[in-house]
Parts: C-alpha cells; sequence; structure tokens
C-alpha cells in the first residue's frame, strides 16, 4: 500500500496533523475509530466521503512510521 498520495501533512491543517487526501480528518481519528471497535464498513457509513482505500492508508502510514521510530 502506497499511501503517500493519501495522506497529506500540511501545517495549517489540523495542527499539521496528518490528513487523509487534504480534508480534516486525520490518520489518527480514523485509527481511533478502529481501535474502539468500529468496523470498516460503519466508518465508511459514518464518513460517506472516505473509501477503503483511506482506511488501508492510514494503516501502512501507522505501521511505517512505527518502524520508523524503532529503526
Amino acid at each position: 500500500m502506497q499511501y503517500q498520495d493519501i495522506i497529506t501533512i500540511e501545517p495549517g491543517k489540523r495542527g499539521g496533523k496528518p490528513c487523509i487526501r487534504g480534508m480534516r480528518i486525520t490518520v489518527y481519528d480514523v485509527l481511533e475509530y478502529l481501535a474502539s471497535g468500529m468496523t470498516y464498513e460503519e466508518i465508511l457509513e459514518d464518513f460517506p466521503y472516505l473509501t477503503q482505500t483511506d482506511i488501508l492508508a492510514c494503516l501502512s502510514f501507522a505501521g511505517n512510521r512505527d518502524r520508523l521510530i524503532v529503526s
């Protein structure tokens, strides 16, 4: 999964946090929804402008960030 085309970081938006496709929903928002037990389907129902690829990009971003921290 290449998240670089989906996850954007803009200094003036959401405090520079990684967002999805320039929107105001952050990677951390999506990860918190998943951690709270929401399914992909529930997230996509609540946020119809998101796609399953967006959710996968968030997971990929988080996994890559974890690898960078450990290295």
